[in-house]
């Protein structure tokens, strides 16, 4: 689909933005016409078309010092996008107190300093999109992923409850659940030449049945889900979770 320009003049924050679904949803964002701030505790690439602020979602007093900065350059917000995410793998008597915790704080608890500061504006203006990138972890267990899993429910609740909270004020908030995608963070779970293909066919032994597509997701797929779910064209839609998977969780 052709978003030229569908987001111009428009505001959009994004979290995550330094590297996978994250930078390639801000980057489709830049392309829409849109004035992008991306937001992540690192950018490595140097040059990014959008502005960037280095910033720890996890960090409460650093969020609310950002936003109020932003905030007070430029009153308001059309979009706010959180991708921010993290992965720690393990058994769950097994996993450590560091990774279930940092699960928790930047899976969900990111989501819940942006919230604090951003949705007040949004309420004020009575319009805005919020869209959460979430995982379709939040909808089907996984043996050896539990606290990625917990931290995605906990995110794709959250984000329903605001969605309802903010309903009246015109307010849409959405999610989108991407299953394996090409990114980093499915990469570093890959040991093998094989494992793309591994993870196309499934894992009988963690009940994963594979990609009824057979093909793991691209960014894109899941920026473009993000684009349609914050514009006009979504503008009756709101408290839904669109799973972005080639079917693997209709499959589990």
């Amino acid at each position: 689909m052709d978003n030229a320009l569908e987001f111009a003049n428009k505001r959009v924050w994004v979290t995550g933005a330094g590297q996978g679904i994250g930078y390639t949803t801000a980057l489709a964002f830049v392309k829409a016409g849109a004035e992008v701030v991306g937001f992540d505790k690192h950018f490595n690439e140097g040059d990014y078309p959008f502005r960037t602020e280095v910033l720890d979602v996890t960090d409460a007093k650093a969020a609310r010092e950002v936003c109020q900065r932003l905030l007070a350059e430029r009153d308001g917000l059309d979009v706010l996008v959180n991708g921010a995410g993290i992965l720690r793998m393990g058994a769950t008597d097994e996993l450590s107190d560091e990774d279930w915790h940092d699960c928790l704080a930047v899976n969900a608890g990111g989501a819940f300093n942006m919230f604090r500061h951003t949705l007040p504006v949004f309420r004020r203006q009575k319009r805005g999109a919020i869209v959460s990138i979430a995982s379709n972890a939040a909808h089907v267990p996984r043996i050896g992923m539990s606290a990625y899993c917990a931290s995605k429910a906990a995110l794709r609740s959250l984000c329903l409850s605001v969605g309802l909270e903010m309903a009246p004020f015109g307010v849409r908030c959405n999610l989108v659940s991407p299953g394996s995608t090409d990114t980093p963070m499915q990469r570093g779970m890959w040991t093998s030449p094989e494992s793309e293909q591994l993870t196309i066919a499934g894992f009988p032994e963690q009940f994963k049945l594979g990609i009824p597509l057979g093909k793991i997701g691209k960014p894109q797929d899941v920026a473009e889900a993000v684009l349609f779910m914050a514009s006009d064209r979504a503008g009756h839609i709101t408290m839904q979770d669109i799973v972005i998977d080639g079917g693997a969780t209709l499959a589990a």
